[in-house]
């Protein structure tokens, strides 16, 4: 058992490790790229601080100073302080979004997207009782179309998350 306990010991402190020196990669006079679809600049490097300006996915980034998750950035004329969870060393392909996925969906036509299920897949729909998905699906929507930007901020604060650590 202790041997065990060790061992799981020993990778909690590389994983550790392994973090803390991703994040100490960024250095002052480094680059670094926006990663979010709109990245906010802060006046200050607090969450709640007034914005400076709001650069585009994938915009070249100069590191001034660094402070914890904190990094004050230029852009040309625009200064402002980012999360530093907000940026990457490399730049991200414009194309893809953060999971590596296509962000545009894929060509179809009309004819294809009107075309009812196959009649196995209908089958299969009743037997796995799946028969109200569209219902599912539409309340699935509506639930996040009820959610406001700013109860996602306050969830944030509040559970320490993002760029609220």
């Amino acid at each position: 058992m202790m041997p065990r306990l060790l061992a799981r010991l020993r990778l909690a402190a590389a994983l550790l490790a392994a973090t803390a020196a991703g994040h100490a990669a960024v250095v002052a006079g480094g680059t670094v790229y926006s990663k979010r679809y709109e990245t906010t600049l802060l006046s200050d490097p607090q969450p709640l601080a007034k914005p400076a300006a709001t650069l585009a996915l994938g915009r070249k980034l100069k590191v001034e100073e660094v402070r914890g998750i904190w990094l004050r950035v230029r852009d040309g004329a625009q200064v402002g302080w980012v999360f530093a969870g907000n940026v990457s060393e490399s730049r991200p392909a414009e194309n893809k979004g953060l999971d590596g996925l296509p962000l545009a969906a894929s060509p179809t036509t009309a004819t294809a997207a009107a075309r009812p299920l196959a009649p196995a897949a209908a089958d299969y729909a009743v037997r796995r009782h799946l028969g109200d998905s569209r219902q599912d699906l539409d309340w699935l929507l509506q639930t996040c179309h009820a959610v406001t930007p700013g109860e996602v901020e306050q969830f944030l604060l509040q559970n320490k998350k993002g760029e609220y650590q």
